[in-house]
């Protein structure tokens, strides 16, 4: 496994993070424990999860499965860098109406007590912000994650979501407060979903704020496996889409077949070789799906497959403002 610096911190996170979206809904305890225990194997050592996973029926139950795998002992706590996230309503009746959407002092204090509780653990590695709250102001939001910092329940705080300019008005009012701020920003990234590089990733990039790009697939999009999904299920929706780009989709296929590459190997790559990207998070539903996806590390990304890439899925033409002024 390849290992870089999270952002501008000094903490060494896996260039593969685990995603767990799929615990509890997709993914039995069975199973998932099995993908954790091949990810510590493999050396992943970051694992990505929010409080309300795997929806909003089941909220909790994703982290409730990763504290019960790190209850077996083993050390499997101390081997693994925990990201977790608050923002999103938990529905919880004693909440009221504070289990709206938000980032309240409140709602943060609260939320971060419950993810240690579910998770059996005493702290968190990275608490992220899972969107950004266009309401509460900075001193509030800032002052929640300090305390939590002070109190050794978090180590750093990572935002999702967030667009550039709600990044720079972040790092700007946690400078003023003599506080780190971000350490990183979750985002969604891919060769089907390139804006990010129009300003979020030279934004992260100069501020010094850490990538990990969620949905590296597009859902499953450019996985080559979309002809396979039975109906009914989540890739089958995206037949008609690959079926309307045909052109564009059997060049993709034919370009990674000569680079002797899975589609979603090279799909991750591609990803994990932007400058400021510090991490790629798979969701695998099951251990075959993980290990798979540990081949993207050792894929390169020349400079004539990425212009071959730029021409089959062409991004929005650099950063801004030149990729559409003089």
């Amino acid at each position: 496994m390849q290992y870089t610096y999270l952002g501008r911190s000094g903490m060494r996170v896996s260039r593969i993070c685990l995603g767990t979206w799929n615990f509890g809904s997709y993914t039995d305890e069975t199973e998932a424990f099995a993908i954790m225990d091949a990810a510590v194997d493999a050396g992943v050592n970051f694992f990505d999860t929010a409080n309300h996973y795997p929806d909003f029926v089941n909220c909790g139950r994703s982290e409730e499965i990763i504290g019960r795998w790190f209850a077996q002992g083993g050390r499997r706590r101390e081997k693994v860098v925990l990201a977790t996230k608050v923002y999103q309503p938990m529905k919880d009746p004693v909440d009221g109406p504070n289990d709206d959407p938000g980032l309240s002092i409140y709602k943060i204090r609260r939320h971060a007590a419950g993810s240690l509780r579910r998770l059996q653990t005493d702290h968190i590695e990275l608490y992220q912000m899972h969107h950004v709250d266009h309401r509460a102001r900075w001193g509030e939001v800032w002052e929640a994650f300090e305390s939590l910092v002070r109190a050794g329940t978090i180590d750093y705080v990572g935002s999702s979501n967030f667009a550039a300019w709600q990044l720079a008005l972040a790092q700007g009012a946690a400078e003023r407060r003599n506080f780190f701020g971000l350490a990183s920003e979750q985002h969604r990234y891919s060769l089907a979903c390139r804006l990010p590089e129009l300003e979020v990733l030279p934004a992260a990039r100069h501020l010094g704020i850490g990538v990990m790009a969620y949905s590296p697939l597009a859902g499953g999009l450019l996985a080559g496996k979309i002809a396979e999904a039975p109906e009914g299920s989540r890739r089958a929706g995206m037949k008609q889409h690959v079926a309307d780009r045909k052109e564009q989709f059997d060049a993709w296929s034919a370009l990674c077949a000569e680079m002797g590459h899975d589609e979603s190997h090279v799909a991750l790559a591609w990803v994990l070789s932007h400058p400021a990207m510090t991490s790629v998070v798979v969701g695998p539903r099951t251990v075959e799906q993980f290990k798979d996806s540990l081949a993207a590390v050792d894929v390169t990304i020349g400079d004539d497959t990425r212009a071959r890439l730029d021409e089959l899925f062409p991004g929005p033409g650099g950063p801004a403002p030149e990729a559409y002024a003089w």
